[in-house]
């Protein structure tokens, strides 16, 4: 929870100073380079990278459907098009920075706070991290993103299914890996986005497709993943 909250607000208050300094996520990808950084040498220091899944997963990539699912997730960003939205510098230090965020969000909430509530009950814990995950991205309308009210509730609800997505491939296949590399890809693909194009139906029609993924794979991998 203390990770939870340090990440949060450091972003909160690095994108605002980027935005002051007129670099889009200039401060924001130094922070969240020195919080992985930090966060990467404190697991490996204590023994816990295969505990938190930092590790190549010793199920069968065929189990996985060779994750052609999460390639197709992660190339979301794409589908209507390339657009550039950023100048150089800014979608340098943009795309960094959301590689940072993949890890960052995939180590707090399906490594510490997964892993600490399925000492107890892990269905709880998949339906909490998943939520949990989802909600935090409410401060996405309050931290200088400018994101408006109606990206930000389709944001909140794709996440929770993304959250739910990756929690069971970490669960059932014991590695981070694949969820932070689709997770950081999405994000950093977001600077190409074709947002001239990009119409409230499209929006919904783009929103309702990944939804359909994602859950799908899901629901795949709970039947055919071998139970841990």
């Amino acid at each position: 929870m203390l990770w939870i909250g340090v990440y949060c607000f450091a972003n909160s208050f690095a994108n605002l100073a980027s935005e002051k300094i007129g670099i889009n996520s200039s401060v924001t990808c130094m922070v969240n380079l020195l919080l992985s950084l930090a966060l990467l040498q404190w697991i490996r220091s204590n023994g816990l990278m295969t505990y938190f899944g930092l590790c190549k997963s010793p199920v069968p990539a065929s189990k996985f459907l060779w994750y052609l699912p999460l390639a197709l997730f992660a190339s979301t960003n794409l589908w209507l098009g390339i657009g550039r939205n950023l100048p150089l510098p800014d979608m340098v230090c943009y795309m960094l920075s959301m590689l940072c965020v993949g890890f960052l969000e995939e180590v707090i909430f399906r490594g510490f706070l997964f892993k600490a509530l399925a000492k107890d009950n892990v269905k709880t814990a998949i339906i909490i991290s998943s939520v949990t995950f989802g909600l935090g991205h409410i401060l996405n309308l309050f931290n200088g993103s400018g994101m408006g009210l109606v990206d930000n509730l389709l944001q909140v609800v794709g996440a929770v299914a993304c959250g739910f997505l990756f929690v069971i491939i970490f669960h059932r296949g014991g590695s981070l890996i694949p969820c932070i590399l689709a997770h950081g890809i999405n994000n950093a693909l977001s600077v190409f986005a074709n947002e001239a194009v990009m119409t409230l139906q499209l929006q919904l029609l783009l929103f309702v497709c990944i939804l359909v993924i994602v859950v799908t794979y899901a629901l795949i991998l709970l039947k055919t993943l071998p139970k841990r």
